[in-house]
């Protein structure tokens, strides 16, 4: 049926093709005029492209003389003109797409077509690479044909120092890896000036080996890890010293908001206690949330009502249902102080400071387009996530490549084995031979054989990637036999040596199928590049990983039946299709896999976007005044909402909202029951926030403006920073235990974006409780800094622990001093105890 629409319609890539072909003949046409012009006259080509933008012409105008700069600029400087299929691949990617070219087509020098288009903006190109090699050979050998034609390239590699980042970020062109560009965004989310970003806002990205970095890299995300400054002892602590307090005398409690403030009598027992001057100043903000978070634990949260303990773990109860919440935790530290209060152990504080995965990472990019050898049997999965389409390019001469079928053999021994045996022959005639292997491991027991047999042979598995490359690219000369990982030294080009293309060009032997078909096409892509003779085949055995999957024993059967031996092989068409199909079902699970890791990352990455976006605005207004009162608003509303819900004013709680607006906002006093009594719940809100307004400006009428604004921009970041990466680790603990809801009958992914989303409005509302309460009641200080949260540890890209560093506590307990805790032996033979 497919054969019959193409036939009668026309396949689509060719009717693309044919249309950018056009494009291509007007590029030609002007290259003549572009010879003639001197190199002053050819530089001088960017700022008439950039004069004309001014004046409206768009890039899509501009795209045929750009391309005919770029070709000639290549002329010049590297000797290498562009083919025709390169210009193609150019506008491919311009247009926000895949190009797929085959091995050396030259993929590096089709870049700098779109790169040098969009640079035109003057907001900035990124063009990210697989390794750190990669990204520096790029950015020196192409970045000759932008800086002849006036453009500055930056490149961005891991380890360089902030002004270095800004400095290459600040560049037309900016070279680097996926890893370096996603860690870069998450940092500037985490500074406390904005002069310490490196980014600027993302615009076009073109990705070499894009299937390498979109598809196989997709399923790990990137994590920032750290050290919380907060002590695990210091729950314990601060669960001891609260027992001693007493209600009403040293803390109120409102239920109906969840919320429990010391009184001015509890904070002097506090300051008495952990020997402080002022419970309230900014510097001891750990502390005064660990004793108030201690507070919520032992006053408001019940046993076997709010929580159940069961084997030393606490677990949540859900306040509707009555059902255990496996795997949700208490987010803000209260869960870690429910376990201080238990006696169990407290968990560690979260370690993840960021994280984000590459596919939300990318999908920021107003445009986005790749290149890669290999993208077509990837095509639904890069439409669906991403939106890109694929084009595949002609190849600049037809494709001479021999693709023998696969050979099966019985056993891995007598795979291993033939595949030596034919290594062997081919050395003999001075062919070169490459052979790709799934695992170091086989790379070893080939290479092992080989030299039993006295052929001289590389290894390479993938760990050095400049050595790697040099290897990879001498892998087409007279008798060479080299060994590699199938992903080794990928967007290196094998060159032919003298006299190989008369012995039949590079031949490759695969040792296993890979599940996926594409990486099985980029290793028979190093031979045959450019029109080169050349020629391919695996070798696999009925123990092969995938030959199990598939159903490898029916064939095993059929072998033995027919008594065949170990060594002999089966060479089968059929088997080779029953392989691809298998690969198109291992590949379409993957799919699937990955897709259920991104819908989980959705619900991460839509409060990600809010959050960065608001720390943004913080960081970069120079009054945010406006904010902190539109954060405390809310806390007002609130309160006074939960206690008048009755439908009668005479049962209303006034004395309640009064209590906890002068512990949270005002002074002891200066809200009375009589103030609030006979009005509605707008004006008594109303009245609240009029109050706590004319503190607040009499207060920065005292200590100054500047002071005051400094001030607002250390406590907002420090809780919307704390309270955020509280909240990360309270949603992996929700992401790793919602697959047991299923067992429930619910749907795990719309249950974990149901509850991701009540969390992060409680966390929402806990951050504008803490900066209403910090800002209305800390003591400022002329010399107050802005401080990090957390220390930034070691950055993983794998969720492995992290090497830890020391914890800093910002309160000094002496060791001969009591302990805060209230068991009246000396802080040392306590609590000071390591």
């Amino acid at each position: 049926m497919l054969g019959l629409v193409k036939k009668i319609f026309g396949d689509t890539n060719d009717r693309d093709v044919k249309r950018l072909m056009k494009t291509v003949d007007i590029i030609n046409k002007l290259e003549p005029d572009f010879e003639k012009l001197t190199d002053e006259q050819l530089k001088a080509k960017t700022a008439e492209f950039r004069a004309r933008i001014e004046k409206g012409e768009t890039l899509d105008e501009l795209l045929p003389e750009a391309f005919a700069t770029v070709r000639e600029a290549s002329k010049r400087v590297l000797g290498k003109r562009h083919y025709d299929v390169q210009l193609i691949g150019g506008m491919a990617l311009h247009e926000g797409r895949i190009a797929e070219m085959k091995t050396g087509e030259g993929k590096t020098l089709v870049g700098t077509l779109p790169v040098y288009l969009n640079a035109l903006l003057g907001q900035g190109v990124h063009v990210v690479t697989v390794n750190d090699y990669l990204a520096q050979r790029d950015s020196q050998e192409m970045g000759q044909i932008y800086e002849f034609l006036g453009m500055t390239v930056g490149v961005n590699l891991n380890g360089m120092d902030h002004a270095d980042k800004q400095a290459a970020y600040a560049c037309d062109i900016t070279y680097g890896t996926n890893n370096e560009f996603g860690f870069d965004y998450l940092r500037d989310n985490m500074v406390l000036y904005k002069e310490q970003m490196v980014q600027r806002p993302l615009y076009f990205c073109t990705i070499d080996e894009v299937d390498s970095i979109l598809i196989d890299e997709a399923r790990t995300p990137l994590i920032i890890s750290g050290q919380a400054q907060k002590s695990t002892q210091l729950y314990y602590v601060a669960d001891r010293f609260v027992k001693t307090l007493q209600a009403e005398e040293d803390y109120t409690v409102d239920i109906k908001v969840k919320s429990v403030a010391l009184t001015e009598k509890g904070v002097a027992k506090a300051e008495r206690a952990f020997g402080i001057e002022n419970l309230y100043d900014h510097a001891h903000v750990t502390l005064n949330h660990h004793i108030v978070q201690a507070l919520k634990a032992n006053v408001i949260m019940r046993r076997d009502v709010d929580y159940v303990v069961t084997e030393d773990e606490v677990v949540i109860v859900d306040e509707f249902t009555g059902r255990l919440m496996a795997g949700r935790r208490y987010s803000d530290g209260l869960h870690q102080a429910i376990e201080a209060k238990e006696g169990i152990e407290v968990q560690n504080e979260s370690m993840t400071l960021a994280t984000i995965t590459f596919q939300n990472y990318f999908r920021m990019y107003r445009k986005l387009a790749g290149m890669t050898g290999t993208a077509k049997t990837e095509e639904e999965e890069f439409k669906k996530i991403y939106g890109l389409e694929v084009l595949q390019v002609p190849t600049n001469k037809p494709n001479q490549r021999n693709d023998m079928p696969d050979v099966v053999y019985k056993s891995v021994n007598g795979k291993f084995k033939a595949v030596v045996d034919e290594i062997v022959e081919r050395h003999k005639k001075n062919q070169p031979v490459l052979v790709g292997t799934v695992s170091i491991e086989n790379s070893e027991l080939i290479s092992d054989m080989l030299k039993r047999k006295g052929v001289k042979h590389q290894v390479l598995n993938a760990k050095y990637h400049a050595e790697e490359a040099e290897i990879i690219a001498r892998a087409g000369q007279p008798g060479a036999v080299t060994i590699a990982t199938n992903m080794a030294g990928r967007g290196t080009d094998i060159l032919l040596g003298e006299g190989v293309a008369e012995l039949g060009g590079l031949h490759i032997i695969g040792t296993e199928r890979h599940e996926s078909r594409r990486i099985d096409n980029q290793l028979r892509g190093r031979a045959g590049r450019q029109g080169d003779p050349g020629s391919t085949q695996f070798y696999l055995s009925l123990g092969d990983e995938l030959m199990k999957r598939f159903g490898a024993d029916n064939v095993l059967n059929m072998m033995e039946r027919l008594g065949f031996e170990e060594d002999q092989p089966i060479e089968s068409k059929m088997i080779t299709r029953a392989i691809e199909s298998a690969q198109k079902r291992v590949e379409g699970n993957n799919f699937d896999l990955r897709k259920v890791v991104l819908q989980y990352d959705d619900v991460m990455n839509q409060q990600r976007e809010i959050i960065y976006k608001q720390r943004r605005e913080i960081l970069e207004s120079d009054n945010i005044k406006e904010i902190v009162m539109d954060m405390i608003k809310p806390v007002i509303d609130r309160v006074v909402e939960a206690h008048c819900q009755d439908d009668i004013p005479e049962n209303w709680e006034l004395q309640e909202v009064a209590d906890y607006v002068n512990s949270k906002l005002l002074d002891e006093g200066s809200l009375t029951r009589d103030d609030l009594w006979g009005k509605e719940i707008p004006e008594m809100e109303e009245l609240i926030f009029e109050k706590v307004k004319t503190k607040y400006d009499e207060r920065e009428e005292r200590i100054g403006s500047e002071l005051v604004r400094e001030f607002e921009k250390v406590i907002v970041l420090r809780s919307v920073d704390s309270k955020w990466m509280d909240h990360i680790d309270a949603m992996d603990q929700l992401r790793q235990g919602i697959h047991l809801r299923a067992y429930g009958g619910t749907d795990p992914l719309r249950e974990y974006q149901f509850e991701g989303f009540e969390m992060f409005n409680e966390m929402t509302a806990s951050i504008q409780e803490e900066v209403a309460t910090y800002v209305m009641k800390a003591h400022i200080e002329a010399n107050q800094e802005r401080q990090a949260v957390v220390e930034e540890s070691k950055i993983s890209t794998n969720g492995e622990p992290t090497e830890k560093k020391p914890v800093h506590v910002g309160e000094q307990i002496g060791r001969n001093d009591p302990c805060p805790c209230g068991s009246g032996k000396k802080y040392k033979h306590c609590h000071g105890q390591e």
